[in-house]
């Protein structure tokens, strides 16, 4: 059987088109949250699979400042170094130096020769050595006491000091003995120096204790060649000042 279909008028289709039309949107459904127990898995995991942040590398120092701090080192070694130098020398200087008469002592005087011979020999250049002993120090010392004995020997390398050149050498041999090193000096030459030496100290007075006193002096030369030793040079003079002393002795030369 045949069912009748109802028509719509063309106001009642609007109608229900204008229903149709105002029905408020299907609501969307919410995202499905995640277990209780699947939420804590994954933040373990992301706990687990976090790389560690990798520590802080120590500042290294510039090449700079390390450089700087070396050459700061190296430069207070080289000043320790030339102090160290510097003191060597004060007390090789020392070594060689008569401390009361502010001469050369043996040691520095027996080094200048064997150099003066060195330079001899090479150059052919001259010189003659001169020893001088003083002749009455010893009386003097016994006498007026060592003190006074002192005195005579600083007023002897004065007289020596006035009568040699800068480039001689001068030097204290022994107790009263003393040794001088002349350059280009022929044998006239240096026996007429000689005489001189001993003709001012002779000319020396010293007064102590209110007596007048004259040392007096003795001195012999030996002449220097290329081929002469120090120690047969020095023997040479010693013997010539020997001599000189045993020739003056009858002479009277101090009040004592």
């Amino acid at each position: 059987m045949a069912v009748p279909v109802k028509r719509i008028g063309g106001g009642n289709v609007k109608k229900a088109r204008g229903k149709m039309t105002s029905r408020p949107p299907a609501a969307k459904k919410p995202p499905k949250r995640a277990a209780a127990g699947q939420s804590k898995s994954i933040v373990k995991s992301a706990t687990k699979t976090a790389p560690a942040k990798p520590k802080p590398k120590p500042k290294s120092k510039p090449a700079a400042s390390s450089l700087s701090r070396a050459r700061r080192k190296v430069s207070a070694l080289k000043a320790e170094l030339a102090a160290a130098q510097a003191r060597i020398d004060e007390l090789q200087a020392w070594a060689d130096t008569d401390f009361l008469l502010n001469i050369y002592n043996r040691r520095g005087f027996e080094r200048e020769l064997e150099r003066s011979i060195a330079y001899i020999r090479r150059y052919k250049a001259t010189g003659a050595l001169i020893v001088l002993d003083v002749d009455r120090l010893k009386p003097i010392n016994d006498t007026f006491g060592h003190a006074a004995g002192d005195v005579v020997l600083k007023g002897v390398v004065a007289v020596l000091m006035r009568h040699v050149r800068s480039s001689d050498v001068v030097g204290r041999l022994g107790g009263d003995e003393f040794g001088l090193l002349l350059w280009n000096l022929s044998e006239a030459d240096a026996l007429a120096k000689a005489a001189a030496l001993e003709d001012a100290i002779d000319r020396l007075t010293f007064v102590f204790k209110g007596r007048s006193v004259v040392a007096g002096a003795s001195a012999g030369i030996a002449l220097i060649g290329a081929t002469d030793e120090a120690a047969s040079v020095m023997e040479v003079a010693d013997r010539a000042m020997y001599a000189q002393k045993t020739m003056r002795r009858g002479r009277v030369l101090t009040a004592l």
